[in-house]
């Protein structure tokens, strides 16, 4: 329960931060699946090892849809990305790209 609220406490502050970027999610709380890791400044996971997880707002969009594309085909092997790239589309993973990315220059 403590861990849903706290999910949603940042996917909210993440997209007002983002709204104020005049960027709109995909959908409502679409995006919130990878706040609750890259959404924490200097967080680490501990599976399968300890991991420093990056900051994926602000990367250029092609790098997040490839990496995401990478992550599903098994060509990048964290089983945690794997698995949930393994549930995105091609279109998901556009949405989720342009999203978080930074804007084209």
């Amino acid at each position: 329960m403590l861990g849903a609220a706290l999910a949603l406490g940042l996917a909210a502050g993440m997209q007002a931060a983002f709204g104020q970027q005049g960027k709109t999610p995909p959908e409502e709380n679409f995006h919130a699946q990878c706040i609750g890791c890259h959404g924490i400044p200097g967080y680490k996971t501990a599976f399968p090892i300890v991991y420093h997880v990056p900051k994926i707002a602000g990367q250029q969009p092609a790098y997040i849809e490839n990496a995401l594309k990478a992550y599903r085909s098994g060509e990048r092997s964290h089983p945690s990305m794997r698995g949930i790239a393994a549930s995105l589309t091609d279109e998901r993973i556009k949405q989720l790209a342009e999203f978080y990315g930074a804007p084209a220059k």
